[in-house]
């Protein structure tokens, strides 16, 4: 391999982009917030999922017989 080579290589992305609905008012929460913190909107939003997905406790919903 010579030194003038230019070498590509795939990109290794570990995010993805995806869409979701929020109320109005969550995203003015979060807009103060990351305005407050001096972070972007989208990194608030991964420190809220990462911090729900480590204490998120899943309990079997119980039917109730009337």
């Amino acid at each position: 391999m010579s030194n003038d080579e230019f070498i590509v290589t795939p990109k290794e992305d570990k995010s993805v982009t995806i869409s979701i609905r929020i109320e109005k008012q969550m995203q003015d929460q979060l807009d103060q917030l990351a305005q407050k913190s001096n972070r972007s909107r989208n990194e608030v939003i991964n420190m809220a999922l990462e911090h729900a997905l480590k204490n998120v406790k899943f309990v079997q919903s119980t039917t109730i017989d009337k």
